[in-house]
């Protein structure tokens, strides 16, 4: 059913609208979490194929022979030539969703999607703004408009660490000059920064021993830990981290470790991350961390006066980036909202998006929305109203409309 927005008829560039909500449907519908997005990877190919682009213009590189956690494809690429003089377009969105999305039935009530089983989400993120860049290519090519030579980028693994966007070759992204990327909420809003992120793992050992004839012969890592994530929390360095002018936050999120009440426990494995817009600021988060942790490690000692150990790594995710207003492919975005019909509006993220890597290794790229609301939750719904604004908004920007 076509979209009530009176807003549609101001667009220069109209978009078929059963057919966008249909194709959206479909890609909420296919299992594709982190690693395992082939069966995306298909379906676009196909649906690339039957509208004519040729296969020579269709390529999957190998990022997932690159990437530390493997996964059944690279990133897809699509080049296309210009059929009018103007500087390369980038679009993109990223392929996978979280596990909470597998088995996902979306099901439509009106300009609202959602999950028909109350124990998955709907994969909105980021299926809708890969549909926004599918949807974009195959009306420019139904309605043959006219527009500059494009690139069009599908990701893989943003969800466990932006690995597509952080491995993938950039020659074979074809040198574009204004990126534009899909995955958010309000088709209004323009994000054009996000903060930067490290993980952190912390290994730690312990001494065993007989918890009820000789406790006191073991180093107990669970205390180790406690003392240590004790110390961050007391000290304001765990959760959301204010200091001065300077701010970030943090969180442990998964620890393990022993299998036995009487086994003093001799190793924990801890995860965490920390983040902050502030380089600096976000490397002061990790050395905190790590102070904590081999301070409480020295303080539990055996009755032999024999400590525990640590070992810690903390590893670069995402680097923060802002771009500032008057950057080109940021007017251009803000522009193509105004085209139609929407007050734009910019914002900064406290998240990590594939936005991040692309800027910081020289490729400013604006994330824009395209209707998920509610990500990550089974509570998330997909505004069909963002994502027909979106596909629109795609149009404008691939083929530099006034």
């Amino acid at each position: 059913m076509p979209s009530s927005n009176s807003r549609a008829n101001a667009i220069p560039r109209q978009v078929d609208e059963d057919s966008a909500i249909d194709r959206v449907m479909r890609l909420m519908a296919i299992r594709g979490k982190s690693c395992e997005e082939a069966a995306v990877v298909e379906f676009i190919v196909d649906e690339l194929a039957r509208a004519g682009v040729a296969k020579s213009s269709i390529r999957t590189d190998q990022v997932n022979r690159k990437s530390p956690v493997g996964g059944q494809t690279g990133n897809l690429i699509v080049s296309l030539p210009g059929t009018k003089r103007g500087p390369r377009r980038l679009l993109m969105a990223h392929l996978d969703t979280v596990p909470l999305c597998v088995g996902s039935r979306p099901v439509r009530k009106g300009m609202t999607v959602s999950a028909a089983d109350s124990n998955t989400a709907l994969g909105g993120d980021d299926r809708s703004g890969t549909a926004v860049v599918l949807t974009t290519v195959l009306e420019i090519l139904k309605q043959k408009l006219p527009h500059p030579p494009l690139t069009l980028f599908w990701p893989v693994q943003e969800e466990i660490g932006l690995y597509g966007a952080r491995l993938v070759s950039l020659p074979m992204l074809g040198s574009p000059k204004l990126c534009f990327n899909w995955d958010g909420g309000s088709a209004a809003m323009a994000c054009i920064g996000a903060t930067g992120s490290y993980d952190i793992e912390i290994e730690i050992d312990g001494i065993a021993s007989h918890a009820g004839v000789r406790p006191e012969g073991g180093v107990s890592a669970i205390a180790v830990a406690g003392l240590a994530i004790a110390d961050l929390q007391q000290h304001g360095w765990h959760g959301l981290i204010v200091k001065g002018k300077n701010s970030g936050t943090s969180n442990i999120g998964i620890i393990g470790g022993g299998d036995a009440t009487n086994v003093v426990t001799a190793a924990v494995k801890i995860s965490a991350e920390v983040r902050s817009h502030d380089r600096q600021f976000r490397k002061r988060l990790v050395e905190e961390f790590r102070k904590a942790f081999v301070r409480a490690a020295r303080s539990v000692k055996n009755d032999l006066g024999k400590p525990g150990h640590v070992r810690f790594t903390a590893d670069l995710k995402y680097e923060s980036f802002r771009l500032n207003e008057n950057e080109s492919a940021v007017e251009e975005a803000l522009r193509a909202i105004r085209i139609v019909g929407l007050d734009p509006q910019t914002r900064i993220s406290n998240g990590g998006l594939d936005a991040n890597w692309l800027s910081a290794r020289g490729l400013p790229t604006v994330t824009l929305g395209s209707g998920q609301q509610n990500v990550h939750t089974v509570s998330e719904t997909l505004n069909l109203e963002d994502f027909l604004n979106a596909c629109r908004i795609g149009l404008v920007l691939a083929t530099g409309a006034a």
